[in-house]
């Protein structure tokens, strides 16, 4: 598993943690050992400039999923083809906030948010009311079992 995690957010983060989550989830979909991902810590000026541009909406967000192969969720018995999964975006920032809403830390919150943009990768939504049950569920245990292990 290729797992690239840039951080040009200047907030401090464990950047192996968030590419240990990342296989960890990726594993867990059994998506193909030599696919690739990247994932990216940015300030509110780069995140509020990608949100506008993406998805025409104003200011920063939380995360933003940048699909590149379209991969889907493999099988215990059938893994995904290899290729280029795509980009995950987090903006600490905006985390920060979330997190002291919530009640938990701020890297708890990016890990969550990490999890969740790797769902939206590989064709998770949560538009739909059953679909945010499904997506929510699945995220929460992937995190959960993740913390769990490390």
């Amino acid at each position: 598993m290729s797992v690239e995690v840039n951080n040009e957010s200047g907030y401090a983060v464990d950047e192996a943690e968030f590419a240990g989550l990342a296989r960890h989830v990726l594993d867990a979909m059994h998506v193909h050992p030599q696919t690739e991902l990247a994932i990216m810590l940015v300030g509110t000026d780069v995140m509020t400039e990608l949100h506008v541009q993406w998805m025409d909406e104003p200011g920063p967000t939380d995360v933003l999923s940048f699909p590149m192969d379209e991969l889907r969720p493999g099988t215990p018995g059938e893994v995904t083809p290899a290729g280029l999964l795509g980009d995950v975006v987090l903006c600490p920032e905006v985390a920060a906030r979330q997190a002291r809403d919530a009640g938990h830390s701020t890297t708890e919150e990016l890990l969550l948010l990490t999890t969740h943009g790797i769902l939206h990768l590989l064709g998770y939504d949560h538009a739909e009311p059953e679909e945010e049950k499904e997506m929510f569920a699945l995220q929460r245990r992937l995190l959960l079992t993740f913390l769990a292990d490390r």
